[in-house]
């Protein structure tokens, strides 16, 4: 099961690996927080399926479904929603409040409940989702992680979110936090552009005092993702609204990609199983379980 705040999170975090498992015969269940209804129009080429409209909330948050569902076909996988309503970024100084009723304000029990529903009666082994940080300080990231921990610890415990006629209490073995934002990446993948003489998109960035301040997370965890890749592009494609074909996930060609970066990364948070560090399979431990 991997938790993420909108669509089209899932398709640039950690999206090759669960293409990768989908393909392996995991079952595998992306869980998406909130609708997406505040996320603006980031792509210059995206036309609005015919049949509907994205100058409502209501209209938005339906464009992003059909998106979403596109985006679970290419990457082979599940896909629900929890069904609370995107936060936004706030942005300014001083920053402006929250929406009223957006996901972030939702408190940590009720933001909870239906995520632990979910884990048991999907029955996981393996969880993952965004470190305490959100990754970035995104508020809907950030709460992301709050209730993937909250329900990752509180599954499998039958005296909490006790609902009539729900699913039996189940413990998830193993909980991660992916690496969506890797420095050491952007450098690897900068270096190797530049050696290869082209431009990379990342001179910048990683040149930047906001770069230099991101701390850098334990990685223990590498899975090897290179014959997925384009299972993740296609998912991102499929979110035509937020995602330009033409723009920065594109930016690096896949040949230079695969050879020095065929990888996505992950922080082991929470174990129930014996496993050595460092890993390249999100399911060590409980192979050898089973």
């Amino acid at each position: 099961m991997v938790v993420h705040a909108h669509p089209d999170d899932e398709s640039s975090k950690g999206a090759a690996t669960t293409a990768r498992y989908a393909a392996e015969g995991v079952e595998v269940l992306v869980v998406t927080c909130t609708g997406g209804e505040r996320g603006d129009v980031l792509n210059p080429s995206f036309q609005v399926p015919e049949g509907h409209e994205f100058d409502t909330v209501e209209g938005r948050r339906a464009v992003r479904r059909l998106e979403m569902a596109r985006a679970a076909e290419a990457l082979g996988v599940r896909q629900t929603w929890l069904g609370f309503v995107d936060s936004g970024l706030p942005e300014g100084d001083p920053l402006p409040p929250l929406p009223e009723g957006c996901f972030a304000l939702v408190p940590l029990a009720e933001a909870a409940a239906p995520l632990v529903e979910l884990v048991r009666s999907f029955r996981p082994h393996v969880m993952t989702t965004y470190d305490p940080t959100g990754g970035y300080p995104h508020p809907d990231h950030i709460k992301c992680h709050e209730v993937s921990y909250e329900a990752f610890v509180a599954a499998g415990d039958g005296s909490r979110y006790v609902v009539t006629g729900g699913a039996e209490p189940w413990e998830p073995r193993k909980l991660y936090y992916n690496h969506g934002f890797s420095m050491s990446r952007m450098r690897a993948v900068h270096e190797a552009m530049q050696g290869a003489g082209l431009e990379s998109p990342f001179g910048d960035w990683i040149e930047s005092r906001a770069a230099r301040e991101i701390p850098e997370r334990e990685v223990t965890t590498r899975i090897h993702v290179a014959d997925h890749f384009d299972q993740r592009d296609a998912a991102l494609v499929a979110h035509a609204s937020q995602i330009d074909p033409d723009g920065f996930f594109f930016a690096v060609p896949r040949d230079i990609e695969a050879d020095v970066w065929p990888t996505e990364e992950y922080e082991l948070a929470l174990s129930h199983v014996p496993t050595t560090l460092p890993e390249d399979d999100l399911f060590a431990g409980l192979r050898e379980e089973r």
